[in-house]
């Protein structure tokens, strides 16, 4: 799971860095907390969002559907990008082709939703999500064409 506010560097500059340091500290907090809910790992921060792992993909979107209504709350809106496969660890960190295609999800994902892969739609069959077409991509440096699937 990938998550980014929307807007946040003109939010900051709106606010003026105190009142935003303010403001992505309670998110991070708020962020660590669902993940730890959802049984995932929070692997970072950054600035804006966050990366975090967790056993099984529905996990992840239910996460980002909670992290999204949390900080819309909070007047914040929140984009997030889900997909599965292998990682590679390298230290605290993760790294590998599966988390390259989450950052592209995330990158054509609109403010305030959750797109997913066709991996992430296949693996969560019975889990009760439901998905809507987002149309089909091509990610830089990713070969294929990759589907992907609003979460609703």
């Amino acid at each position: 799971l990938m998550t980014d506010i929307e807007g946040s560097t003109e939010t900051a500059a709106n606010l003026g860095d105190a009142r935003w340091k303010n403001i992505i500290d309670a998110h991070e907090l708020s962020a660590s907390r669902a993940v730890a809910r959802f049984g995932g790992t929070l692997v970072k921060t950054m600035g804006d969002g966050i990366l975090a792992t967790f056993s099984g993909p529905s996990r992840a979107v239910a996460c980002a559907k909670n992290l999204q209504s949390e900080a819309a709350a909070a007047g914040l809106s929140v984009r997030a990008g889900v997909h599965t496969g292998e990682c590679e660890r390298r230290g605290q960190d993760i790294s590998g082709i599966a988390v390259n295609v989450t950052a592209r999800i995330l990158d054509c994902t609109p403010g305030g939703t959750c797109h997913v892969s066709s991996t992430v739609r296949d693996l969560t069959a019975g889990s009760g999500l439901e998905f809507v077409a987002a149309g089909s991509h091509r990610f830089k440096g990713v070969p294929g064409d990759w589907e992907l699937h609003a979460v609703c």
